[in-house]
């Protein structure tokens, strides 16, 4: 990535830092939000979507496309997949040859991870007799997408073909050192609290949550994005070390001046990230 930060970047931190959720910076805030929101509903829109065991799933694409890709978004574990997202998935459809599917999956803090990962794993099963069978996530999607190929090695399923992965929320314990004045979407504080929720009865270190602190080696080629001024930066940064020294084929672009999951958004620099993306799939 250039140095330069596009002026579309610069409106776009600027709009995200003054839409920043009070929660994320308040104990109060956060644990308030956490007992009062309301349980998940079916997720209403425009596109496609069909029943896998109870959970909605979005569909995207031709099912026999030659690329398939299972997208795991993001929202802290907390919030609903969005436009966004469903857009994203859109785009990768017509873009990269692929079906893609976006399951709306259990969330905190009526739901926890294991309860995620079995639900998961079973429409993943579905789909490993596929070719060319890509994992994505953004966030805490990404996350999700590294302590489960971590997860696929303990229950004898193959692992996908790539992973690509923006922002992964890779230690929810957050036990590094943080700057949350930087990022203008995520705070310590907040992200705490849910990593605790999201838990459940794991230890918030135990690596189906953490994939920081797991077992990477057989895992396959990855890509990860991550900016610069995001708080999960360094513990990406870390994890990305994990990968390589683990023995996994991993390439890391780091985005400088880039907010949490830039990629997703209109801008430049984005742009660049999905030819990157569409290099690594088609090529």
């Amino acid at each position: 990535m250039s140095d330069r930060i596009s002026v579309l970047a610069k409106i776009e931190g600027a709009i995200l830092r003054f839409t920043k959720p009070d929660y994320m910076d308040s104990k109060e805030k956060i644990d308030d939000f956490l007992v009062n929101k309301p349980p998940q509903k079916p997720v209403k829109g425009i596109f496609k979507s069909r029943d896998f065991n109870g959970m909605q799933v979005f569909t995207f694409g031709d099912e026999n496309a030659e690329n398939t890709i299972l997208f795991v978004h993001g929202g802290a574990y907390i919030n609903e997949i969005n436009y966004q997202h469903l857009l994203y998935c859109r785009l990768m459809s017509r873009k990269l040859n692929a079906y893609v599917l976006a399951p709306v999956y259990p969330l905190a803090p009526q739901h926890s991870a294991m309860e995620t990962f079995d639900v998961m794993t079973g429409l993943y099963e579905k789909l490993t007799a596929r070719n060319n069978l890509i994992l994505m996530g953004d966030s805490a999607g990404g996350g999700f997408v590294h302590s489960f190929c971590q997860y696929l090695k303990i229950i004898g399923l193959r692992q996908p073909d790539l992973t690509v992965t923006f922002s992964p929320w890779v230690d929810i314990s957050m036990s590094g050192k943080y700057d949350s004045e930087n990022d203008p979407i995520l705070g310590e504080i907040g992200l705490k609290e849910i990593g605790k929720s999201w838990a459940g009865k794991l230890a918030t270190d135990d690596c189906r949550v953490s994939p920081l602190f797991g077992d990477n080696s057989g895992l396959p080629k990855s890509v990860i994005f991550a900016g610069t001024n995001e708080i999960f930066c360094s513990d990406i940064e870390k994890y990305v070390d994990n990968l390589r020294n683990d023995g996994v084929d991993v390439k890391f672009i780091k985005g400088n001046g880039m907010f949490h999951i830039y990629p997703l958004f209109p801008i430049p620099e984005a742009r660049k990230a999905f030819k990157e993306i569409k290099k690594e799939i088609t090529n």
